[in-house]
């Protein structure tokens, strides 16, 4: 479904309004080459389809309240001066809580008459006062003017469609906690009464509830679940009887987050399931998180909201990782591992088979589900969001770097990383007090990450450069 925005077109009749109506026309051709739908007042409904006085602002707002429940976010866009209260009243009246980006044409230098000047590089600095006056928090472009046309402009619009997709996306979420935290993690303690204030609630329910629903699936369910395990990875290293659990747990929990509205759950795994059904969660979770309904272990929620983010800003799956070894003596390249949950599409290779870690403690005749291969190479962001419960917010760090072509001999699931000034990253972590877990997502979107948390949630974010 293609992304709607809102869109406002800035004018003042000391400028020329030809530019106005050119620049309108320019922005709905490219906004429509880039695949989003528009609603913008027409010519009929203002002046040459723009804002401009209190009239222009209310009928705008009226038409944005119309579509409210459409509309991910608003486009200012500049072709002369543009009217500041003009378009920041626009955008109170309409009651939206969306990203703003405010966009301003550049001059050509051969036409500053006053036929062709529109000074929308020094509108822009007007328009982005009164939003500050007004309290609306905005997004820009990396340039102050850029035509619409351009590649850089363009890029923009990606990256704003991402920072919009992660503000809808965090709206009213609900995350599902299945079982106890392991008593062996406090790393992964977190309050939910602070994520309740950012509008991000959790749906918990005890392991025993699960195991008790997973008697009572029916042989017709369990097979339609055996089928699609079986198509998802090569599962000839595993007892049917296994898969036959596996099928069953998967079955309870989709019906479980169906029932709930749960876009992403934290599962506890460690040693809980081993011994009381024998098996590891782990290919259950990753299927989940092929179908970009992210899954994190160890009960980690806030692994499960950064893996959900990562996943709204690219629409690609997620994994949840350890920083977990050295690569040697290179100061920028670490392993990534975790025993085995990452999504099919994350892996270069993938098979199903006992996870080694949990297994040695358990018996590896009762860690069978585990995912076992390489993630695949390429770029890649990182991701972790906590809860800093002494100052009752949300803290985040996010960056980029490469899953690169080393090899690291060792089991489970893994990737060897490059990071430009790990051991900078590594000390902050530390000193921050963040935990060894981080999500990551094969593609570059850590800006986007960044602008959304910080600029629309207030979130004290940390971007890796």
């Amino acid at each position: 479904m293609a992304q709607v925005f809102g869109l406002i077109v800035g004018n003042r009749g000391f400028f020329p309004d030809a530019l106005a109506a050119a620049g309108r026309e320019r922005m709905l051709r490219i906004l429509a080459e880039e695949g989003f739908e528009v609603v913008c007042p027409s010519p009929e409904d203002t002046k040459l389809g723009t804002v401009e006085t209190w009239e222009d602002a209310k009928k705008c707002a009226a038409l944005f309240r119309a579509h409210a429940d459409r509309i991910d976010g608003i486009i200012v866009t500049l072709p002369n001066f543009g009217d500041e209260k003009g378009v920041a009243n626009a955008i109170r009246l309409s009651g939206l809580e969306v990203p703003v980006l405010v966009h301003a044409f550049p001059d050509d230098p051969e036409h500053l008459d006053l036929a062709g000047r529109g000074d929308a590089f020094c509108g822009k600095i007007s328009v982005c006062n009164n939003l500050v006056q007004f309290d609306i928090p905005f997004s820009l472009t990396r340039f102050h003017t850029v035509w619409p046309e351009e590649e850089a402009f363009r890029q923009d619009l990606r990256w704003f469609a991402q920072v919009c997709r992660i503000v809808r996306g965090l709206k009213n979420l609900k995350i599902g906690a299945i079982g106890a935290r392991p008593a062996a993690f406090n790393t992964v303690r977190f309050s939910e009464k602070i994520l309740e204030s950012y509008g991000i609630s959790v749906e918990t329910i005890d392991l025993s509830e699960i195991f008790g629903m997973m008697e009572k699936v029916s042989g017709e369910e369990v097979e339609q679940k055996l089928e699609e395990i079986r198509s998802y990875c090569d599962v000839s290293a595993v007892p049917e009887e296994k898969l036959r659990t596996m099928a069953k747990f998967a079955f309870v929990v989709d019906r479980w987050m169906q029932e709930n509205d749960l876009k992403a759950t934290a599962i506890q795994c460690w040693t809980s399931m081993e011994y009381t059904v024998g098996i590891t969660p782990c290919t259950v979770m990753s299927i989940m998180g092929e179908k970009l309904f992210p899954s994190a272990c160890e009960v980690d929620v806030m692994g499960a909201l950064s893996m959900y983010v990562l996943r709204l800003a690219s629409e690609r799956p997620s994994a949840l990782v350890d920083w977990n070894n050295n690569f040697g003596d290179d100061p920028e390249r670490c392993v990534l591992f975790h025993c085995g949950n990452y999504p099919k599409s994350v892996f270069a290779q993938m098979e199903m088979r006992y996870a080694d870690v949990i297994g040695a403690t358990v018996g590896f005749e009762n860690a069978y589900g585990s995912c076992r291969g390489n993630i695949k190479p390429g770029p890649f962001t990182f991701l972790r969001l906590s809860t800093d419960d002494k100052r009752g917010t949300l803290k985040a760090y996010t960056g980029e770097g490469e899953i690169t072509q080393d090899v690291a001999k060792t089991f489970g699931a893994w990737g060897v990383a490059r990071v430009p000034r790990l051991q900078e990253l590594l000390q902050f972590i530390c000193k921050k007090g963040f935990e060894h877990h981080v999500a990551i997502n094969l593609s570059q979107v850590a800006r986007a990450v960044s602008e959304a948390l910080s600029t629309y949630f207030c979130i004290e974010v940390y971007h890796h450069l």
